[in-house]
């Protein structure tokens, strides 16, 4: 059967790409984010993963506000980028992976899971700079699964049917005959808001104990309704459904590989987190 070998969560700042773009990495405001992936690469280098299933929520570039799916999955070979205005440089195709997609889709449908299937689409920055940042060379060695989680129009999936959501694509994978290895991403935060009165709220605290809770308590978010996550989040801030996704497909005793936590850029606070099943 496929196999989880671990998890990556990190932050989809479209400043990120232009940094790239810029060759900004070492630039004394960009550093400290820059810095935490080198050993992501090491990571990924060595459990050498097949396939990437990353959840992510779209910003308009494949939908929009007269269609927003709460949950979408890709079953495409391959998934293109386009340019969302933001002025990043679009990036290499991705390889799809549609037997594997088929049979989630399959699987999570079985589950009562009412999903949005995409034989075709186009993968915005939250799915492309996370890409980018683990592979800067961008020739993408794995095939890829894209899911859209909506955390941009009310009604948004609780925070616990987002890590649901994780644990059924767990247990689809699990099910899945090949012995492929999967790596699991969740992209999107920390705490930030872009609009309204509190346009550039930041939460550390927060975003501190949800990181903690990542490898403690991974329910611990649950508990919260979305308007309380957004009270404590920021109106972005709940992007952090993405992060619940991927903590859901791992078993509940995860180790740490490795975390880096950095406030801010582009008035976001930005958290990397790579978990691995315990021993």
């Amino acid at each position: 059967m496929a196999k989880i070998v671990g998890s990556i969560t990190t932050s989809h700042v479209p400043a990120i790409g232009g940094a790239i773009a810029k060759g900004m990495q070492n630039d004394p405001y960009w550093k400290p984010f820059f810095d935490g992936f080198p050993p992501v690469r090491d990571w990924l280098a060595r459990v050498k993963p097949d396939v990437v299933v990353l959840a992510y929520n779209d910003h308009g570039l494949n939908f929009f506000l007269d269609k927003m799916p709460t949950f979408a999955i890709g079953a495409a070979s391959e998934y293109r980028n386009a340019d969302e205005g933001w002025g990043i440089p679009t990036v290499a195709p991705f390889r799809g992976d549609p037997e594997l997609s088929w049979h989630l889709i399959e699987q999570l449908v079985a589950e009562e899971f009412d999903l949005t299937t995409c034989q075709e689409m186009v993968v915005d920055h939250a799915f492309t700079l996370p890409m980018a940042l683990c592979w800067p060379d961008q020739k993408w060695p794995v095939r890829t699964v894209p899911v859209v989680v909506n955390t941009v129009q009310a009604p948004l999936p609780s925070a616990a049917r987002c890590y649901k959501l994780g644990q059924a694509i767990a247990r689809a994978i699990a099910s899945w005959p090949g012995d492929e290895r999967v790596v699991v991403m969740g992209t999107g935060g920390l705490s930030h808001q872009l609009d309204g009165t509190r346009a550039g709220f930041i939460n550390k605290d927060f975003d501190l104990k949800f990181m903690n809770s990542m490898i403690e308590d991974p329910d611990w978010a649950t508990k919260y309704s979305i308007t309380e996550l957004v009270e404590l989040s920021g109106t972005q801030g709940v992007e952090l459904l993405n992060w619940m996704v991927a903590r859901g497909t791992m078993p509940e005793r995860v180790r740490k590989q490795h975390a880096n936590y950095h406030l801010p850029i582009s008035n976001t606070a930005t958290g990397l987190m790579v978990l691995e099943p315990a021993a």
